[in-house]
């Protein structure tokens, strides 16, 4: 964990674009409770194929202009250089100067990955067309990506997004801290000493938790899931444990040397609020 110990800790918070004007006022309110802590930046997510494009972009330009930085997830897949490029463009005129670079998922029936195959290709055309304008953020799996054959193979995905221009990694989320420390220290084998920011989920619902850990590779071990079950419909004890379990995975991540970490909020205050407010 040397590699990391040299950063310094700093917090950052994901949002998704608000589809309806009333869960753009409910995301001001969180913003605002969330911008209290300074973080360095809060990032937005881009719909599968740039299926919330225009949302995205939106709400990035609404965060930026309440003065704490803005990164945007940019996923190249189903899109065009002349497409990424135009988004650059506009990030640029707009002083975005932070992005979230992605592969990102194809849409329901879509066939072709379009002109960019792999994140690695994404990050080296925008080093290509903006040289070193963004600072960009790529993704890490510590855990091993859900789609990939072996975790050699994976990590060999993960160095050529790092060869290709990357700033730092933000990690898929985990619950098992092992998994990163095993994960940081692969990378210093291999000369990488980018931050690694840890992704952390708070806990607030098991059966929401359950799918999207499906989905995305994210592993809940055993003794969690047998706990979280025991709990039934009681969304208190879900809630108190979740928070229980959580705050401890940030305080050892954090006592090792972890360069901050990187909250997947669901648009929701509270539960990033609680954990940060039980740490050390």
């Amino acid at each position: 964990m040397q590699s990391q110990k040299k950063y310094p800790q700093l917090f950052s918070f994901e949002f998704y674009p608000p589809k309806t004007e009333e869960g753009a006022v409910s995301l001001q309110q969180v913003h605002g409770k969330l911008a209290k802590l300074n973080p360095d930046f809060f990032s937005v997510t881009f719909g599968a194929g740039g299926s919330t494009r225009d949302k995205t972009f939106d709400t990035v330009i609404d965060i930026q202009e309440k003065g704490i930085a803005a990164a945007p997830h940019l996923s190249c897949v189903a899109s065009t250089k002349d497409n990424i490029r135009t988004i650059l463009k506009n990030y640029q005129d707009n002083g975005i100067a932070k992005i979230v670079a992605l592969r990102g998922d194809l849409p329901s029936g879509m066939m072709s990955a379009g002109e960019f195959r792999y994140a690695n290709e994404l990050v080296e055309f925008i080093r290509q067309e903006t040289g070193d304008y963004f600072q960009i953020h790529v993704a890490a799996y510590p855990e091993v990506h859900p789609q990939s054959t072996n975790a050699a193979e994976d990590f060999k995905n993960f160095k050529r997004k790092v060869d290709a221009g990357a700033n730092a990694a933000i990690t898929q989320y985990f619950y098992n801290a092992e998994a990163y420390f095993y994960f940081v220290d692969a990378c210093e084998k291999n000369g990488i000493t980018i931050p690694v920011i840890p992704g952390i989920m708070p806990i607030t619902q098991y059966t929401q938790l359950f799918r999207f850990s499906e989905m995305c590779g994210a592993d809940i071990p055993r003794w969690m899931k047998k706990r979280l079950e025991s709990f039934g419909d009681d969304k208190e004890s879900v809630q108190a444990f979740g928070l229980d379990v959580v705050s401890n995975l940030c305080q050892r991540l954090l006592d090792n040397g972890a360069p901050g970490l990187h909250f997947y909020t669901m648009n929701q205050a509270a539960p990033t609020l609680a954990i940060l407010g039980s740490l050390k």
